[in-house]
């Protein structure tokens, strides 16, 4: 099995940390510490030395943060994780709903009389602290930058990641580094704009065409970078790391240490572009008047994958539907009772591992049985493993990373004899992700004017779930990525090479969890008579070929336009997975596509 990176913490160890830190707060003299789970490059993930969220409070969700105070420590976190959280913290640290509670309102009701509250600049994005303290005007509460009171107390705290970097193919980029660096600077000067400064790890990737391991699961590498308009990249990365890339580089790439980053700002003539989403507070203090407020230069260019990209993932996808094919053949020879989700994990991996091509899985891979199916993105340890039961669903949420491309795939399995209940949720969250796959839309519209489409089967039953539809994948890159999404707060318009996940799930808290995902790329949408000539329109291209239990859905349940569409995806799963998989694998492959 990979191995796994991760920074845990029980919940016992949650309030003595919580003890220390506060004994902290009081020496700085400051009524409140914020605790994000961000590093200072402001990317999803982190590396275990970033992972201060789950040391102090155990909490390992993907997003988050904490704000302690001195009498109550609030663990903010999202839909996805409302029914981790509880599992994971001690008593000593209170969950809050967020985004409904924002964290102003909170302090405001925590601190009537005001108060100090520190925050790391490195940690935090300048548009975030800059919204924060506008709502917090005439409070009396005070946001002070101040060095991380987290990493004082953290003694065995592992250190900064120093993995290499590697060039990535020029076969599977479709477009060298020279050429990306030129057109972006192009769009730098056109805005009026000398620099920008990008801190995403897998912005920097892409643009220079490397790629790296500083991120379990995620092929980046630590740094930053300042492009300049005139065409030039400064790379701020430890030089061990680059060993032997001078000359993919090239000339047009400066290597200096990350030391030299904050200094070189100060160099700086403006106006110079930053995201403000994601770029360091610590890094809008220093350009002041400087800064020109844009996004990413990378983000959109990065979104938009060409055609080496989106060939290169269909293929990727075609090895990865083996492996799940090989895993759903042997798991339905095993007797209901007879498995626990540790024991399909390790056997998805060495499914996976058959491929040569593999780099490594994309996540650490969600097997939640029976309950623990309810838990969005639940993770199993020794503590929760759980039996796969008579009557359960197993959700099971995986993917790799390989060289051509990134994958991620959930499909929930049917143990023994499973109820009408769940049949029947399961048909829905299957006809909502259908009507996504099947739906055309004019050019222009976002995630947030699409995304209700997956959910009306469920909100006709008073159902619906808490969590966005989908998310961007990247292209050997982040298999989390923006800034598109099918989500209701998107507003990022959907342009063709985009890929996303469509996703939609169902889950019942202490009982099952339902989710079925494919990834799609947007392409141009072909005309149709009576059509609209001048209208542009769009579509989805699937990439995922892995079959869905036909033993959950309830076939009264679908129209015939579903049938048909499921019925001939299925055909495309034996056509397309069928030559690439054993003998046993085959026979089951055939029997799981019949049609319905």
């Amino acid at each position: 099995m990979f191995q796994s990176f991760e920074v845990t913490a029980r919940p016992e160890q949650g309030p003595p940390r919580l003890a220390l830190l506060r004994a902290e707060m009081e020496k700085a003299g400051l009524d409140g510490f914020l605790v994000p789970r961000a590093d200072a490059h402001q990317g999803e993930y982190v590396a275990a030395h970033d992972e201060r969220l789950a040391w102090l409070t155990g909490f390992t969700g993907s997003a988050g943060f904490c704000a302690v105070l001195g009498d109550v420590a609030g663990v903010f976190v999202d839909g996805r994780y409302r029914t981790q959280v509880k599992a994971q913290v001690a008593e000593d640290f209170t969950p809050v709903p967020w985004p409904e509670v924002s964290l102003t309102r909170w302090l405001k009701e925590k601190l009537p009389g005001g108060g100090r509250v520190g925050f790391d600049p490195w940690l935090h994005a300048a548009g975030q602290i800059k919204a924060a303290q506008e709502e917090l005007q005439g409070s009396g509460i005070e946001l002070v930058r101040h060095d991380n009171l987290v990493d004082r107390i953290w003694e065995d705290q592992p250190e900064p990641p120093m993995n290499p970097v590697r060039a990535h193919p020029l076969e599977f980029a479709g477009e060298s580094a020279e050429s990306k660096i030129g057109r972006l600077a192009e769009e730098l000067r056109k805005a009026g704009n000398t620099a920008a400064v990008i801190t995403l790890p897998d912005s920097i990737m892409w643009l220079l065409n490397i790629r790296g391991s500083d991120i379990p699961r995620n092929p980046v590498a630590h740094g930053f970078a300042i492009l300049h308009a005139e065409g030039r990249v400064d790379l701020f990365m430890a030089s061990k790391k680059l060993e032997g890339l001078g000359d993919h580089l090239g000339p047009e790439v400066a290597q200096l240490e990350p030391e030299a980053f904050l200094p070189a700002l100060e160099t700086l003539d403006g106006p110079v572009q930053v995201d403000m989403a994601t770029v360091p507070q610590i890094v809008a203090d220093i350009l002041g008047d400087r800064l020109a407020e844009g996004g990413d230069p990378c983000a959109l260019p990065k979104a938009r994958k060409n055609k080496a990209e989106i060939e290169g993932s269909a293929e990727a996808h075609l090895r990865d539907a083996a492996a799940m094919v090989e895993l759903l053949s042997w798991l339905d020879a095993q007797p209901a009772g007879s498995l626990t989700e540790t024991q399909v994990v390790t056997k998805l991996e060495e499914c996976r591992r058959q491929d040569n091509a593999l780099q490594d899985i994309s996540f650490e891979t969600i097997a939640g049985t029976g309950p623990n199916g309810a838990i969005m993105h639940y993770r199993v340890t020794e503590e929760t493993d759980a039996r796969l039961e008579d009557g359960h669903l197993l959700v099971l949420d995986s993917g790799g990373q390989y060289l051509d491309g990134t994958t991620d795939v959930t499909r929930t399995i049917a143990i023994g004899a499973v109820g009408d209940e769940e049949k029947a949720c399961f048909t829905r969250v299957l006809k909502g992700m259908i009507a996504m796959s099947m739906l055309r839309w004019p050019a222009g519209l976002a995630g947030r004017d699409i995304e209700c489409v997956a959910r009306v089967p469920l909100w006709l039953a008073g159902q619906d779930f808490n969590h966005g539809v989908g998310h961007g994948v990247g292209a050997y890159l982040s298999v989390h990525e923006g800034p598109q999404r099918l989500s209701r707060v998107s507003h990022v318009p959907f342009e063709p090479g985009m890929i996303l996940s469509n996703e939609p799930g169902y889950y019942r808290e202490g009982a099952f969890g339902i989710r079925i995902e494919n990834l799609l790329v947007v392409q141009e949408a072909p005309a149709l008579p009576g059509g609209d000539e001048e209208r542009a329109m769009l579509c989805w291209r699937t990439l995922t070929y892995v079959p869905i239990d036909r033993r959950l859905i309830v076939t009264e349940m679908l129209t015939r336009e579903e049938r048909d569409w499921l019925n001939a995806y299925h055909r495309d799963v034996a056509e397309r997975v069928g030559p690439r998989v054993g003998t046993d694998a085959r026979l089951w492959l055939d029997a799981a596509t019949a049609p319905v």
